[in-house]
């Protein structure tokens, strides 16, 4: 089972008179990523350090630590607990102790370990994206339907022929979706996997 975050989700510590505070944030892609650590990255701290998972794409940044001692971790802390599409930032104030290489990689990954488990998570649900063209005569039907195999309808356009809808299909219940609007259509509203596109 993989987790997303529900939300941001901070978590402060004090080791050795340093403070380490970790914000972290569900993300959909690297661009997100970025834009939440400008938001957060506090220009007069010592450190700003961070990692981000999304699907199979990472990155991670020492910003000035010794190399792999911080960046590193926090990916560690992040797969360690099965997290997918999140930042996180590990801001440090220096408090005049140093804490050597082994003891950095535990600090980092330590606070964001600690920041991940005390956060609200649900589970990450992969989806393929598919156009659908319902027509009028079923669309309640399809509307009240879809929830229960947690699909999530993304678009929504009326017009002339019916509703262009595009939906949010988690992988798992393709086939039994795919089955029901056939059959609700009797095979005459074609299925578009937008994802094949690509």
């Amino acid at each position: 089972m993989t987790w997303t975050l529900d939300g941001i989700a901070e978590h402060e510590s004090i080791i050795r008179h340093s403070v380490f505070r970790t914000l972290a944030a569900p993300v959909d892609d690297e661009a997100a990523a970025m834009a939440f650590l400008a938001e957060v990255s506090v220009p007069d701290a010592t450190h700003n350090c961070w990692a981000f998972r999304v699907g199979q794409r990472f990155r991670v940044s020492d910003d000035g630590e010794p190399s792999g001692t911080a960046g590193r971790p926090i990916l560690s802390a992040i797969e360690g607990q099965d997290f997918d599409g999140v930042m996180v930032v590990v801001t440090r104030w220096f408090g005049g102790v140093k804490l050597g290489a082994g003891g950095l990689v535990r600090a980092y990954g330590g606070a964001a370990a600690a920041c991940l488990r005390e956060a609200q998570k649900i589970e990450k649900i992969a989806r393929v994206r598919w156009q659908f063209l319902c027509p009028f005569s079923v669309y309640s039907e399809v509307e009240a339907k879809l929830p229960g195999w947690q699909v999530e309808t993304l678009a929504c356009e009326f017009g002339g022929e019916g509703v262009s809808m595009v939906l949010g299909v988690p992988a798992s219940h393709q086939e039994d979706v795919a089955d029901w609007l056939r059959d609700l259509t009797r095979g005459q509203s074609p299925i578009v996997n937008l994802d094949d596109e690509l």
